[in-house]
């Protein structure tokens, strides 16, 4: 039966996305899926996805059987086509298939620079990270470069606000290479900065005092791996998750090494961290440049002062993330550019 999507309007912020030539210009396209079997999944319940996509680009689809009928502005039908052809890729190869993917697809969709990313195009590298329990693939085009540096790099800095995945695509890409075997170690750290409590005054010994801020680098790593390979690792030393001042007088040699928060070190904590690089190493350091919650604020940010050091230097990568590359729940987004915004 064919589906006939229900429109009373088309939301403001549906037709920003698209070009004033665009919008005078209307097509009509059609894209046969041969698969059967993956089409409710593909559609999504009750047909989910394919009105995500109308919302957000403004044309209309239409699905008889394995066919899908896209109508409307002329750039607009070349993106949702894209972004089809997208999700149809990505359950083939055995990818799950959520809303954030799908706004993700939508989203790199106005990048013809990532058209075969996009569409699953065979004549563009693929740009992903296996890990034991699943597959990642970029949510954003920021996401796309920042893959890329990591895959060769010697030192990256990500900088940009909380939910744009720096840090668990970098968790995930040093799972991946332990897993390989390409590196023998993974090292995450971060600052212990305090935030209105003493760590002396909290309960228990070293580790239960540090270990609630280095929760986040615990949950990126569960995510990637089996809980019991990731105790064990933890067990064996392969994985260790310690706060910045234990990497003082170290060599780390074949590892994967993540610093986190970094925006909270100090320019003789971020000297030293970077001065631990070690033969067959790699290093990603994470930060939001206006997150500083050390004295002094970010004129005393060791992040800030190294990216202005080190930005050019060869072997090393700058990504920066902006609040379009949110890649959360999409109030994430809509809450941090309310923060950023005027009268901030």
């Amino acid at each position: 039966m064919a589906r006939k999507p229900v429109r009373a309007h088309e939301p403001a912020h549906t037709r920003s996305d698209l070009s004033p030539r665009a919008q005078s210009s209307r097509a009509r396209t059609e894209v046969e899926f041969e698969e059967a079997t993956i089409l409710g999944a593909l559609f999504g319940q009750f047909d989910a996805n394919l009105v995500m996509i109308e919302n957000r680009l403004g044309v209309y689809i239409a699905a008889r059987g394995n066919r899908v009928q896209i109508e409307g502005p002329e750039d607009a039908v070349a993106r949702a086509r894209d972004v089809l052809k997208g999700m149809h890729q990505r359950l083939m190869q055995g990818h799950e298939l959520d809303a954030g993917t799908v706004e993700s697809l939508i989203t790199m969709s106005a990048e013809p620079t990532l058209e075969g990313i996009v569409s699953g195009g065979q004549d563009t590298p693929s740009v992903m990270i296996r890990t034991r329990k699943k597959t990642i693939v970029p949510r954003s085009a920021t996401q796309v470069e920042y893959m890329r540096a990591l895959a060769s790099k010697d030192v990256i800095f990500a900088l940009g606000p909380a939910g744009t995945g720096k840090t668990y695509v970098a968790v995930a890409q040093a799972v991946s290479q332990l897993i390989t075997g390409s590196v023998q170690r993974l090292i995450l750290s971060r600052p212990a900065v305090e935030a209105g409590e003493r760590l002396g005054f909290l309960p228990g010994d070293m580790k239960e005092k540090v270990d609630p801020y280095l929760r986040p680098l615990y949950d990126a790593l569960y995510d990637c791996m089996p809980p019991e390979q990731v105790e064990r690792r933890i067990a064996s030393g392969e994985i260790e998750i310690a706060p910045i001042a234990f990497m003082r007088g170290r060599t780390l040699a074949d590892a994967f090494v993540i610093l986190d928060e970094a925006q909270n070190t100090t320019r003789e904590q971020m000297k030293m961290f970077l001065t631990r690089f070690g033969m067959n190493s790699r290093m990603v350091i994470c930060g939001d440049p206006k997150q500083v919650d050390i004295p002094g604020g970010p004129a005393m940010s060791g992040l800030n002062d190294a990216v202005g050091r080190l930005e050019g230097v060869e072997g090393i990568a700058v990504t920066r993330f902006t609040v379009a590359d949110v890649v959360r729940h999409p109030i994430v987004g809509r809450i941090v550019e309310a923060y950023e915004g005027p009268g901030s």
